[in-house]
């Protein structure tokens, strides 16, 4: 964090009533609070930024030089009892990530159904994703064998959407 936007801040809590401020970015947090006079700003890690130590902020009690880290989850792996369950045949796949809708509104009828025959170009269904409503066309002729999501789930890009045989 910028160590201009840290002094923005330390005048914003003196000019407010407010006796503490937490402020996170990214990965840096920033906690500022008021004891008296005394307005003091420390990283939630327990490490200070060079700008801080340049600007004279000491160093917490106990504080260790190294990094610490949070190891990242691990995405979790397609089950292969899904990957069974999905008939053979051409995939349509989320060209994006977002929200899946089975027709143009709620009172709407479908854009498909199983078993239904459809031309390639045919809208198959709605990808919602920031506030955009992206048609999702068929890349093929043929039969929907199987629809792979429900409507209003969530859906990431490259995720099999529909089966057409």
């Amino acid at each position: 964090m910028d160590i201009r936007k840290i002094k923005k801040l330390i005048e914003l809590l003196e000019e407010s009533s407010l006796t503490e401020l937490e402020i996170v970015e990214g990965e840096e947090s920033v906690r500022l609070s008021r004891g008296g006079k005394l307005v003091s700003a420390m990283p939630m890690n327990g490490l200070i930024s060079p700008e801080l130590q340049a600007a004279g902020w000491p160093a917490p009690a106990g504080a260790t030089p190294q990094m610490q880290t949070v190891p990242a989850a691990a995405p979790a792996p397609l089950e292969d009892s899904q990957e069974e369950q999905v008939p053979e045949g051409e995939l349509v796949r989320s060209p994006m990530v977002g929200t899946f809708y089975d027709s143009p509104s709620p009172e709407a009828e479908v854009f498909v159904s199983l078993g239904q025959q459809i031309k390639e170009g045919d809208t198959m269904c709605i990808i919602e994703a920031m506030k955009m409503f992206n048609q999702i066309e068929a890349e093929a002729s043929g039969t929907v064998v199987a629809i792979l999501v429900e409507n209003g789930q969530p859906v990431e890009f490259d995720e099999p959407l529909f089966v057409i045989r």
